[in-house]
C-alpha cells in the first residue's frame, strides 16, 4: 500500500480495470444464475430475445467475465510483495547456509540424526517459509483463476507438509536446502511479472528466460541430483530405512514431478517467444481479452496473433505479451 502502489503509479500504472458490460437484466440474470459461459444454442436464443447479434451477446459476456478481474495495479503490488519476500528469503537463506556444513557436503544432514541442535536461524527460516505458503494456500483460492489450480493446489499441500513433517522429525538440515533451491528462480518470474506490468517487454523477456534457465537447472538439475540424492540414498545408507522414509520421499518425488510439467510449460513459452519476438502470454492464466479492438480486428490478425481457446489477454497495451499473473 505505501511502497508498491506509489512505485506503480511512478512507473504509469493506472487503477482502472477492465471494460464494464453495457447493463442489462436478461443476461445478467442468465449469467448468474445459469452460465457464464452460454453454449451455441443459448446463444442463439439470447440472440432472438434481445434482438443482438450473437458477437455482441459474447462480448457482453466475455466483459461480464472480465470485470470482477483485478486491476494491472493491484496485480503489480501481489507481484511486488511476493518479490521482496522471495528475494529477501533467499538472500537470507544463502547467508545462512553459506557456512552451514551440509550445504557443501550433504552427508551431514544424516551424521548424529535426529540428535541435530535446532538454532534460532533454523528455527526463524522455517516458521517464515511455512506461513508464507499457509498464506499461498488459501489466498489460491481469491486469486485469478489459473488453468494449473490443482497442480499448485497439490505443489502447497506438499510443500506445507514437507516443511511440518521435516520440522517434526528434525530433518531441518535437508529441509532447509529444499527451501533455498526451490527460492532460487521464484523471484525471477515475480520480477518478469512487474516489467510486464510496468510495458518494460525487453526487461519482462530477459528476466523470464533467465527465470527459465534457473528452474530448469535448479529443479531438474540440482534437486534430483543433490537433494533426492541424499534423501533416497544417502540417508538409507547413513541411518537406514526409518519408518516415515517412504512418506518424506514419496513427497519429495511429487514435487520434481511437478517440477517436471511446469519445465514442459516454461519450455514451451520459452518456443514461442522465439517464434514470435517476444514472450508470450502465461497458458496458465484463464484471463480473457476485454477489448472491443481485439473484436474488431480479429479478421485482419487471424494467423499473426493466435489465441488461446478463452481468448488472449491484452495487459498493457501489448497484444501478444507476457502475461505474468501469478504462481
Amino acid at each position: 500500500r505505501f511502497i508498491a502502489k506509489p512505485c506503480a503509479i511512478n512507473l504509469g500504472i493506472q487503477d482502472s480495470g477492465p471494460h464494464r458490460a453495457q447493463p442489462n437484466a436478461i443476461l445478467e440474470k442468465v449469467f448468474t444464475s445459469i452460465t457464464k459461459c452460454p453454449d451455441g444454442k443459448r446463444l442463439e436464443g439470447l440472440s432472438k430475445q434481445l434482438d443482438w447479434d450473437v458477437r455482441k451477446i459474447q462480448r457482453w459476456f466475455r466483459h461480464r467475465r472480465n470485470q470482477d478481474k483485478p486491476t494491472t495495479l493491484t496485480k503489480f503490488c501481489e507481484s511486488m510483495w511476493r518479490f521482496t519476500f522471495y528475494l529477501s528469503i533467499f538472500f537470507y537463506g544463502i547467508r545462512f547456509l553459506w557456512t552451514a556444513p551440509w550445504f557443501w557436503d550433504t552427508r551431514q544432514c544424516w551424521y548424529n540424526y535426529p540428535f541435530q541442535p535446532l538454532t534460532s536461524r533454523l528455527y526463524y527460516y522455517y516458521i517464515l517459509e511455512l506461513a508464507f505458503y499457509w498464506s499461498l494456500m488459501f489466498s489460491q483460492f481469491t486469486d485469478i483463476k489459473r488453468k494449473d489450480f490443482l497442480i499448485m493446489f497439490v505443489h502447497h499441500l506438499a510443500t506445507i507438509g514437507l516443511i511440518t513433517f521435516s520440522y517434526m522429525n528434525n530433518m531441518v538440515r535437508v529441509g532447509t536446502l529444499v527451501l533455498c533451491l526451490h527460492d532460487a528462480s521464484d523471484f525471477l518470474l515475480e520480477a518478469a511479472k512487474l516489467a510486464n506490468y510496468a510495458k518494460y517487454q525487453r526487461l519482462c523477456d530477459a528476466f523470464f528466460m533467465l527465470f527459465g534457465v534457473v528452474f530448469i537447472v535448479t529443479r531438474l538439475g540440482i534437486y534430483p541430483f543433490w537433494i533426492l540424492n541424499t534423501t533416497l540414498f544417502e540417508s538409507w545408507e547413513l541411518i537406514g530405512p526409518y519408518p516415515s522414509w517412504w512418506l518424506f520421499n514419496g513427497l519429495l518425488v511429487t514435487l520434481q514431478i511437478l517440477h517436471i510439467i511446469w519445465s514442459y510449460l516454461i519450455v514451451r513459452t520459452a518456443y514461442k517467444a522465439l517464434v514470435r519476438g517476444k514472450v508470450s502470454k502465461d497458458d496458465r492464466s484463464d484471463v480473457e481479452s476485454s477489448s472491443e479492438e481485439e473484436d474488431v480486428t480479429s479478421n485482419s490478425t487471424k494467423g499473426v496473433f493466435s489465441t488461446s481457446s478463452n481468448g488472449s489477454n491484452r495487459i498493457n497495451g501489448h497484444m501478444a505479451s507476457g502475461q505474468w499473473t501469478e504462481e
